[in-house]
């Protein structure tokens, strides 16, 4: 039986104080306890099986299967005296979850007797089905084998009493079906890149790699309240609700004191996640009622995407104990401000330099400025695939509005470096410079601060913002997986920085002085990159009416955005840098379009069941009442004094009848509407009918029932209500 308002209220005010699991030991006793890190391997592996882990790690050297073998051994003797009974191979398909397929240890022996067994061919591959996983075409259904292969650069750890194997998932025929095979193809490819540029400088630096911290938002909402909103149950939103009184107008719930049921809940959070390795460090309230974030220590990018997704997971598993539910949509409730993943991303090399940092004389400041001014260049030269990269249906609901940055994409690195690449595009001459020129040039370089914290402000609309010694990019959406934007990321920065090699390669070629070809560069990417950069308000109408000037790329929807992973730019950069194929790219391309549509599909029907089955019955049993009220009125006074008292009654009984009347009518509509697009088989089309023709009713029904709400008697309302939602202690 369905859990109703009212029996979730009371299960809310009789919910018992459940206490956090009690920490055994610091923390960074119990970091990692769960992990087979480097530490366990010395104590698991041999001297060589454990070299050639290193080995793969650090330089991509493939181990082979001998050694495999006895890394399997090793890690299955460690993972049995933890305890684990299972192992599977843990991948990131392309439906944005994570997957398992868990098999035991046991093995039978031909005698009939049984061991635990697990060798090098389990640990290094193993064959999940394929076609029911999302494709786009890469494989017909009858065709079901795909291969996920190790990944040994992210440890193995244990979870729910199984051993977890990080791999990558691939079809038969070898192209990529996961979003960890393009990251790691990106980060592959920005290494040798920046090796290259950091050779200029210092040629100790032999490894570049992709730092990445996230800041994960989300919603706290009570289980039984939760357990009553099918919306929330079916949609991971509210697609009704009428805003309550109080909201976060007052500014008093961000970084404000934790409430106690919410700290119980973080603290057991913190306890799990560093069992994993995930280093967790900050929690805070955030903006809106209910809301909150946490945030780890920055990690390299690989390992940091798959703490993210093991971390969302991990986050759902705890809350239960504490009869909470994470949502991790971004946008749950209307009139507040939604979640977003912030992803902090860097560079840093094998000597210990965070490359969009500056540092303490010329040459450490010019290197600074190449890494900050390719990353400009490459969100100005591919706007529109950064835009793709975070679009999506729930992401849809914040992007441009007044809580999150603007589809428009820009830059900001504030007046200090805005001033700094001004100069030096007024100073570089395009033809030979004099030596006092080169000096004063390397000088000026030579001041910008070595930490920038304190000279760059944050600018909160911006989508990719400089924040000190790194770039922030703040639009992507809290449910997504960061690998997306991560590989685009790395990808677009990976191009300019081959560019930017080459184009100075070739003036030394032609006679000229290194230090002044690298500026001459330089100067010509400042340049042309100048028009994604702004440091004003991005929320702004005048933003919008500049952007249009500057010719940048406004284009709204989800559907249209990502038609930029298909463009013959995208599709040639890709297959240059030998991250996606096109056929991966026009695969990737499908399923986010049919993973918008069935989001909207689940959403109409969702809410026109709401709305038929639920709100309109609500609503007429309340009519009822008034009518029962006028008519017994009627008998008990006279004409006069009944057109007196009878007018508030009246007025509602017609209000309900409109409002009635009104999704009753846009109900039908949409569910022609919803025929007609269902009868297209192309889904790029069916996904645009969605977005056009269907989404505008989702608002429009939501409109009258929020209106509804607030006339039909609270008693009989059937759902439980924003004010109910938002505040629970």
């Amino acid at each position: 039986m369905a859990i109703n308002r009212f029996s979730a209220l009371e299960q809310l005010n009789n919910r018992p104080v459940i206490k956090e699991e009690e920490r055994k030991g610091r923390d960074s006793e119990i970091f990692g306890t769960n992990v087979f890190d480097r530490e366990k391997m010395r104590q698991y592996l041999s001297r060589e099986a454990y070299m050639a882990v290193v080995d793969a790690i650090d330089n991509g050297i493939v181990i082979e299967r001998r050694l495999a073998d006895q890394i399997a051994s090793g890690m299955k003797a460690w993972a049995l005296e933890k305890g684990a009974t299972h192992y599977t191979h843990w991948f990131h398909p392309l439906n944005g979850a994570t997957a398992e397929k868990h098999d035991a240890f046991l093995h039978k022996n031909p005698d009939g007797s049984v061991i635990e067994s697990f060798d090098g061919g389990l640990l290094v591959q193993q064959e999940p089905d394929a076609s029911s996983f999302p494709n786009g075409g890469i494989r017909n259904t009858f065709e079901a084998r795909g291969y996920s292969a190790w990944d040994p650069t992210s440890p193995a750890f244990i979870n729910n009493h199984t051993l977890c194997i990080p791999t990558i998932f691939v079809s038969y025929t070898g192209e990529a079906l996961d979003y960890k095979t393009p990251l790691l193809n990106a980060l592959g490819a920005i290494d040798k890149a920046a090796v290259d540029i950091c050779q200029f400088f210092d040629k100790n630096v032999s490894k570049v790699i992709s730092t990445l911290g996230w800041e994960q938002e989300y919603f706290l909402v009570d289980e039984a309240l939760y357990n009553a909103r099918p919306d929330l149950i079916l949609c991971d939103r509210t697609l009704m609700g009428h805003e309550s009184s109080k909201g976060q107008q007052l500014d008093d719930h961000y970084f404000g004191a934790i409430p106690d049921r919410v700290a119980s809940y973080m603290k057991d959070l913190e306890l799990e996640c560093y069992k994993l390795g995930i280093p967790v460090k900050t929690r805070h309230n955030e903006v809106a009622p209910n809301q909150y974030e946490c945030a780890p220590i920055f990690e390299e990018a690989n390992l940091a995407v798959d703490h993210n997704q093991l971390l969302m997971s991990t986050m759902k598993r705890v809350s239960h104990k504490h009869k909470f539910v994470v949502l991790m949509h971004e946008k749950p409730y209307k009139g507040i401000n939604g979640s977003g993943k912030h992803n902090n991303w860097s560079l840093m090399t094998n000597t210990g330099v965070n490359l969009l940092s500056p540092g303490k004389n010329p040459k450490s400041n010019t290197q600074f400025l190449i890494f900050l001014v390719c990353s400009v260049k490459a969100v100005c030269d591919h706007a529109d695939l950064f835009r793709a990269s975070i679009v999506s249906a729930g992401n849809e609901h914040r992007l441009g509005a007044d809580e999150a940055p603007p589809v428009v994409m820009s830059v900001f690195l504030g007046d200090y470096l805005t001033s700094v690449l001004d100069e030096l595009v007024e100073k570089v001459s395009e033809k030979k410079m004099s030596p006092d020129e080169k000096t004063e040039l390397k000088l000026n370089i030579g001041k910008i601060p070595e930490i920038m914290m304190d000279n760059t402000d944050r600018n909160r609309t911006s989508p990719f913002a400089f924040t000190g010694n790194r770039f922030e990019f703040r639009a992507v959406g809290s449910s997504a997986n960061c690998a997306t934007a991560m590989t685009i990321l790395n990808t677009t920065v990976t191009k300019i920085l081959v560019d930017f090699k080459n184009q100075t390669d070739q003036l030394i070629e032609d006679g000229v002085k290194k230090d002044e070809a690298i500026f001459q560069v330089l100067k010509k990417f400042i340049i042309e990159s100048n028009s994604i950069r702004f440091d004003g308000n991005g929320y702004g109408n005048e933003w919008m009416v500049e952007s249009e000037k500057r010719g940048l790329s406004n284009v709204r929807g989800c559907v249209e955005s990502l038609k930029a992973y298909i463009s013959k730019d995208t599709i040639k950069l890709f297959e240059d840098i030998n991250v996606l194929s096109e056929r991966e790219l026009f695969a990737r391309y499908e399923i986010q379009n049919e993973i918008y549509l069935k989001k909207l599909q689940i959403e109409a029907r969702v809410l026109g069941d709401l709305a038929i089955n639920h709100i309109i019955p609500t609503a007429i049993n309340y009519q009822n009442i008034l009518i029962s009220n006028v008519k017994g009125l009627k008998d008990v006074v006279d004409v006069e004094t009944f057109k007196e008292l009878s007018q508030v009654q009246l007025e509602s009984i017609t209000k309900i009848s409109r409002h009635i009347t009104a999704i009753r009518r846009n109900v039908s509509e949409m569910v022609d509407h919803r025929k007609t697009a269902n009868r297209i088989n192309d889904i790029i089309e069916k996904a645009h009918l969605y977005s056009e023709d269907i989404k505008p009713y989702i608002e429009k029904i939501r409109i009258d029932i929020d209106k509804l709400e607030m006339i039909v008697d609270d008693e009989m309302w059937p759902l439980p209500k924003y004010r109910e939602l938002l505040f629970v202690k």
